[in-house]
């Protein structure tokens, strides 16, 4: 068989489209009983991450695949299992359902001297299946493995409450009548801390680091419809944070105002936090801002300000690490865990490896998954040529060097990409 697909999230489902369109032999495998990846709704036993209060912060028209909009009675900013539902019938809609293995999980991939690659997966119960292929492409997301602070605090190993991480909060119900810590200031923790303010007894947001927080439209019009505005790109980088810094001003004021840490960086020099509603619930006095967690002592945590807090429960909302377990030296990682990819796609030295949707941009990921299983298909069909590994190296090189100037050397910011730049790399290449 040509090409194995690992993962049938949006990103697996947009490269299964491609390949049977092209009239490609693949098989695609997934480990969830069912497609849709972060947006399935985790059944019992399973970790996360598709808590059940998750909606799209991106518009639906734009995070849509082409060819198969949402639906239009769905509302600008669907919640998960709407979109669980959209990709399901996405897959029927494009004919790849009978191609996918589920409940199959990659277990590895290596490639032999003769350039083949061997992947041998797993379905639940059943022994393991050893297959070669031509192509392997990755499609398998990047909220896998959770990260939480290492060393916890001091006294985590004594503190009578619960500790837990964002994989495996499921709803604020859940919680009814606790007092809960919330740590960290990114999506899913504005998304949760709002949720338990509705549920639980007292709700507290532990902030380390300020971020700016952003709400999901400014003058009416989607944070990713302004991304892909004509008149949005042609500005240059400093004109787009005065625009926006102006309008955050003028929106909702210093973030200080909140009991906030004010953002030690400008804006677009780190990822953005997208919420419309937790700076409504600080001001209703049902979200309690804090500093970082000190230490636990007993039942209470206290906070880096010495206060302290009787705490029943603590959600880290503090992401994820890469985590490519079944690919050999790492996958993609550099040993500092930066992403090294071609073209945020291919892993130079190691032929007929590909990675779809291991990238952050900033608005909807659908058309660059969309463009990245073109591109990857044009390679496989032998239209696009590969350079040198020296070559891509150098991209690479060039590309990292980039992004450290603007967000820093990290994980997260080596996915970095944005959206109309991005786009315009792939497909210049696609219509050569």
């Amino acid at each position: 068989m040509r090409v194995c697909v690992i993962g049938a999230g949006l990103s697996g489902l947009a490269v299964a489209r491609t390949l049977a369109e092209r009239g490609i032999d693949f098989v695609c495998v997934e480990k969830a009983p069912d497609v849709g990846g972060i947006w399935r709704q985790p059944e019992a036993g399973e970790r996360g991450p598709g808590y059940a209060s998750l909606h799209l912060n991106t518009a639906k028209d734009l995070t849509g695949y082409q060819g198969f909009p949402m639906p239009d009675d769905y509302p600008l900013y669907p919640r998960h299992s709407d979109v669980a539902a959209y990709l399901r019938g996405f897959a029927r809609w494009a004919g790849v359902l009978d191609r996918i293995e589920l409940g199959t999980e990659a277990v590895s991939v290596s490639r032999d001297a003769a350039g083949t690659w061997t992947v041998v997966t797993r379905a639940a119960g059943a022994a393991e299946t050893s297959r070669r292929f031509e192509h392997v492409i990755v499609a398998s997301g990047h909220h896998s493995l959770p990260a939480l602070p290492d060393p916890l605090p001091p006294g985590s190993d004594t503190f009578t409450g619960t500790i837990l991480h964002s994989l495996d909060y499921r709803h604020g119900s859940d919680f009814t009548g606790q007092r809960l810590v919330v740590v960290g200031l990114g999506a899913s923790a504005v998304d949760i801390a709002a949720d338990l303010s509705r549920h639980a007894a007292r709700t507290v947001l532990s902030v380390r680091r300020g971020l700016h927080i952003v709400p999901k439209q400014l003058f009416g019009l989607s944070l990713d419809e302004i991304a892909d505005a004509p008149w949005w790109n042609d500005m240059t980088l400093e004109e787009q944070r005065r625009f926006v810094e102006q309008a955050l001003l003028v929106a909702r004021g210093r973030l200080s105002d909140y009991g906030l840490p004010e953002p030690d960086h400008r804006i677009f020099s780190s990822a953005v936090t997208i919420s419309d509603e937790i700076l409504s619930r600080i001001r209703h006095g049902a979200v309690t801002p804090r500093p970082a967690i000190a230490s636990f002592d007993g039942d209470r945590a206290v906070f880096t300000d010495g206060s302290s807090e009787p705490v029943d429960a603590v959600v880290y909302c503090t992401g994820f690490r890469l985590d490519f377990p079944f690919l050999p030296d790492g996958g993609p990682l550099a040993p500092d865990g930066t992403v090294e990819l071609y073209r945020r796609v291919v892993a130079p030295g190691h032929p007929g490896l590909y990675f779809v949707g291991l990238v952050r941009p900033v608005g909807a990921i659908t058309r660059l998954v969309e463009a990245q299983a073109q591109w990857i298909t044009g390679v496989i069909e032998g239209g696009i040529a590969l350079p040198s590994p020296r070559e891509m190296r150098r991209e690479i090189t060039a590309y990292l060097d980039g992004i450290e100037q603007r967000y820093g050397r990290t994980q997260g910011a080596s996915i970095q990409v944005d959206v109309r730049p991005y786009l315009a790399e792939l497909r210049q290449v696609l219509t050569v």
